[in-house]
C-alpha cells in the first residue's frame, strides 16, 4: 500500500531508539523526510546514519538535545532546512520512574507533567495551525497502555499522560482542524522489547534475585501473544496514521498490547 506521504516531512521525538526509532524507520522507507531528535548525540548520530541507509533519497537530520526543554523544541523546529514544514509529528518522551505517590513531591510531578503532557503540548501549538493551513497534517503522541488501564506504580505516568488524552480528544475534533485534513491521535504500547522494558526487568532482577531471563519469560507469558512487541510493528501502525488513508481516523486511543487489556471497550 502507497501511504501518499512520500516527501512530506517529520518530526520524530525520542528516535534513537525503541518506538521512536520504530516509527522513524517506517516513516523513512515511505519516502518521508525527517528531523530526529534525542538527549543522546552518539545514538542518535548512528540512528541517522542507518535511516539514510534505508532511504538513501530521503533527507534525515539529527538534532541532539532535551525535547522536553523550551531550547530542546527550539532546536527541533529550528533544524527543518528553508522551506520544509513539520506535516508529521510524532510526540515521545521516556516515562517518569514508577514509585509510590506518597513520595512524590511537586517538583516531581512538574517533571513529568514537562515531559508526558506539556512537552507534546507545546510542539502541537507550534505546528497544528500550519498544517491546517496546507490542508494535511498528523499528529501521533506515543503514550502508553496505562493510560487505559492503570497501574499503580505508574501514577506519575497515568496522570501525565492522561491530561494529554484528554487535551487531545477536545483539540482532535475542531473543525479548523479536523476540517483542514489535520489528525491527532495517541498510540498506546503495551509490552514491547525496547530498552526500557529490559532495564525495568534488571532492576525486578535486583530486587527479587530471580535471572532476568527467567522474569522476561515470565512477562511474555502473561501476554495472550506469548511475546512482545516488536519497534517496526509500532512504526507501522504509527506511519499508517500519519498516511494519507488515515484521514477519517482522529482523537482515537489506540492500543497495541497483544491484547493484553481485558475490556470489550
Amino acid at each position: 500500500m502507497d501511504l501518499g506521504i512520500e516527501g512530506k516531512w517529520a518530526l520524530v521525538c525520542a528516535a534513537s531508539k525503541g518506538l521512536g526509532k520504530g516509527c522513524a524507520k517506517a516513516l523513512v522507507q515511505e519516502g518521508v523526510n525527517l528531523v530526529i531528535t534525542a538527549r543522546g548525540n552518539d545514538a542518535l548520530q548512528a540512528t541517522a546514519a542507518e535511516l539514510r541507509l534505508l532511504a538513501p533519497g530521503v533527507q534525515v537530520v539529527a538534532v541532539a538535545g532535551d525535547i522536553t526543554t523550551a531550547a530542546g523544541r527550539e532546536g527541533a523546529l529550528a533544524a527543518f532546512p528553508a522551506g520544509a514544514q513539520v506535516d508529521i509529528l510524532v510526540n515521545n518522551a521516556g516515562g517518569p520512574p514508577p514509585g509510590d505517590f506518597r513520595h512524590w513531591d511537586r517538583e516531581t510531578w512538574i517533571k513529568a507533567l514537562d515531559a508526558n503532557m506539556l512537552t507534546p503540548i507545546e510542539l502541537i501549538k507550534a505546528t497544528v495551525d500550519g498544517m491546517a493551513a496546507r490542508g494535511f497534517g498528523r499528529v501521533v503522541n506515543i503514550t502508553s497502555a496505562a493510560v487505559k488501564a492503570p497501574i499503580d506504580i505508574l501514577g506519575l505516568s497515568n496522570g501525565a499522560r492522561s491530561g494529554l488524552t484528554g487535551f487531545v480528544a477536545g483539540l482532535a475534533r475542531q473543525p479548523q482542524l479536523a476540517g483542514r485534513n489535520v489528525t491527532l491521535n495517541n498510540l498506546l504500547p503495551g509490552p514491547f522489547d525496547t530498552d526500557r522494558l529490559r532495564g525495568t526487568m534488571a532492576g525486578a532482577a535486583a530486587k527479587t534475585g530471580k535471572p532476568m531471563d527467567v522474569l522476561l519469560d515470565e512477562r511474555r507469558a502473561l501476554n495472550p501473544t506469548r511475546r512482545f512487541g516488536s519497534a517496526d510493528e509500532f512504526g507501522a501502525y504509527c506511519a499508517f496514521l500519519c498516511s494519507v488513508h488515515a484521514g477519517y481516523v482522529t482523537g482515537q486511543n489506540l492500543l497495541m498490547d497483544g491484547g493484553a487489556y481485558p475490556g470489550s471497550f
